[in-house]
């Protein structure tokens, strides 16, 4: 009995926000024809987080197919015990540019759009962001995952440049 309890948890604490749903069209021989596309965000607010996109001819379709490509792209990323990020990072996903700065302790996630989304699931409770080039949503939120990608830690830093941790400080 408790396993259950237990793996239903585990399942339970992905959490999922739809960032986006548009309703796009294609121009076939005989007229339009509509589908939708969906940015989805899926996170564990544990410093894992995915950024998926599904297109359906229906919107639950169009979700459940992004979740799905959400869960293929998750990344893990590096959080401090102040829950921000180790160092100052610039991300970048076509035109998108984002700008990523460790934050004191108590300022909470200062981002916007979809930025603001995938810092909030991925678990970071003190960042500030700026968007920088395009205002496009699924950009954006790729962006920021490109720059959570490239965070590094102390130890792998210290590690990369073969010298000790004391030193690097």
């Amino acid at each position: 009995m408790k396993k259950k309890n237990i793996k239903s948890k585990e399942e339970n604490n992905w959490e999922e926000k739809v960032v986006q749903v548009k309703r796009v069209t294609k121009v076939v021989k005989g007229g339009k024809k509509l589908s939708f596309r969906a940015v989805l965000v899926i996170g564990n607010e544990n410093g894992q987080i995915g950024v998926g996109v599904g297109k359906a001819s229906d919107v639950i379709g169009a979700v459940k197919k992004g979740v799905a490509d959400a869960k293929k792209h998750i990344i893990n990323i590096p959080l401090t015990k102040y829950y921000s990020i180790p160092h100052p990072i610039d991300g970048v996903s076509g035109a998108a540019k984002v700008m990523l700065r460790p934050s004191a302790t108590g300022s909470g996630v200062i981002a916007g759009g979809s930025t603001r989304t995938v810092l909030e699931l991925a678990g970071i409770k003190n960042i500030l962001a700026k968007q920088l080039g395009s205002s496009n949503t699924l950009n954006n939120a790729r962006a920021v995952l490109n720059a959570l990608k490239n965070l590094r830690t102390f130890e792998e830093t210290a590690q990369f440049r073969d010298i000790k941790l004391e030193k690097l400080y």
